[in-house]
């Protein structure tokens, strides 16, 4: 059985064993006397009710609504599988469920839902947003994915995210701020490739440009070459990255960048072409499982090369756990109404600044190495490090409040320092 045969097998017995599924449900309260179910249910479940009725903001109180994030999806862009439908989709939001409680602690329920349209999802999802703390969207594909998140977040109340979209920009920008500083450049005069212009290279984009990349500099390809303004083919979130230049395919822009960033298939970066690029070029190969350029091909063509991958068998992993556990704790920490630009850029200065900081014994026992430290292997995080969920959780909840998004102050008990503290 070869490697990833076993892998495939290992991965339908995780699942299957010895309960079927990755998550499940637990009681928070003593439910073993008639005293206890008489409070739990009826008659002293009326009272809460009733308390809640006078105002909604009592759900906080009385019920697990602030410490819940739904993971929502329609199942139309599941991994890198393509519109496997809803159902099928059901193992990735288990996934995500998983992740959000083993990294911070917070109770998460995934729903697929099979809608016949984009504004079937979007009332769908608004009308059930009140059960929730907050709602993460999932593999739902671009461009609807750009029209359901907006709409969401006019509607309801709470933070609502879309993690392919948002958490991706935020880990990839960390990395990005770092692995410039060692080439010695920075966002600011970085020229730009971005081979994709799906939900994620749409968002990364945005965030570097907000974070100090020009968008002249910026160049973006699709299926069709580079997005420049002679187009007239563009959808508003493409048209955005336009630039007027004569550069109409990847081989072009290539030549002289400073950042590759890959968010589209295999092997579609040549070494022909990472050798066009100026010297200590940024390598962002984001494709699952297979990046647009292997790292051995990279660093047999360029010794200069600071390379990030999607995965976890390679350094440096642009992981999106490292940012979204953290970022909703932070959120529902304050009672947030939304996640708004501020906490999206303070999570990305803090997972920056701590990739500079000495790496902790616990996670170079995990990842079985005797050292580890800022540099060229090593621009962010690994997703292992405890101190993620106070740092970043800390950083979201203080630009909630400073931006005005909070309806609660800083917790007594900020920073975390463990899940148990949730």
């Amino acid at each position: 059985m070869s490697e990833s045969e076993d892998l495939n097998k290992a991965a339908l017995e995780y699942h299957e064993f010895p309960r079927p599924g990755k998550v499940s449900v637990e009681l928070t309260k003593p439910a073993e006397t008639a005293r206890d179910l008489s409070l739990a249910y009826s008659p002293g479940v009326a009272e809460p009710c009733r308390e809640i009725a006078k105002d909604p903001e009592n759900a906080y109180r009385y019920t697990g609504k602030g410490n819940l994030v739904a993971v929502i999806t329609d199942g139309t862009a599941v991994l890198g599988l393509g519109n496997l439908g809803p159902l099928a989709s059901k193992p990735v939001m288990e996934g995500k469920s998983l992740l959000f409680k083993r990294f911070a602690g917070i109770n998460s329920i995934d729903l697929e839902v099979d809608s016949e349209s984009p504004q079937a999802f979007i009332d769908t999802v608004a009308r059930i947003a009140d059960t929730f703390g907050g709602i993460n969207l999932e593999d739902i594909k671009a461009p609807e994915c750009f029209e359901i998140e907006r709409a969401l977040i006019e509607r309801c109340s709470i933070p609502v995210f879309h993690d392919d979209q948002h958490g991706t920009a935020i880990v990839t920008a960390a990395g990005m701020i770092n692995a410039l500083e060692i080439a010695g450049k920075n966002l600011e005069t970085a020229t730009i490739v971005t081979l994709g212009a799906g939900a994620a290279a749409v968002a990364c984009m945005k965030l570097l440009i907000n974070m100090g990349a020009k968008v002249g500099n910026i160049y973006m390809i699709d299926r069709k070459g580079v997005i420049h303004s002679g187009r007239e083919d563009l959808t508003t979130e493409k048209a955005i990255f336009a630039t007027k230049t004569d550069k109409r395919t990847l081989d072009d822009a290539i030549e002289g960048a400073d950042v590759f960033v890959g968010l589209s298939g295999p092997n579609l970066l040549s070494a022909a072409q990472l050798a066009k690029m100026a010297p200590t070029p940024v390598i962002f190969a984001c494709a699952n499982p297979d990046p647009e350029i292997k790292p051995e091909i990279a660093h047999a063509t360029r010794d200069d090369v600071i390379m990030a991958t999607g995965r976890s068998d390679y350094p440096n992993q642009v992981n999106n756990v490292l940012g979204f556990p953290f970022i909703f704790r932070g959120a529902l920490d304050v009672r947030a109404s939304v996640i708004n630009e501020e906490m999206k850029a303070a999570a990305v200065k803090a997972l920056a600044e701590l990739a500079k900081e000495d790496v902790p014994a616990d996670v170079l026992k995990a990842y079985d190495l005797d050292e580890l430290s800022f540099g060229p292997q090593y621009i962010i995080p690994k997703p292992t490090d405890s101190r993620l969920l106070g740092r970043l959780s800390m950083a979201v909840a203080q630009a909630a409040i400073d931006s005005g998004v909070a309806r609660l102050p800083m917790p007594a008990h900020y920073p975390l320092n463990s899940v148990a503290d949730c």
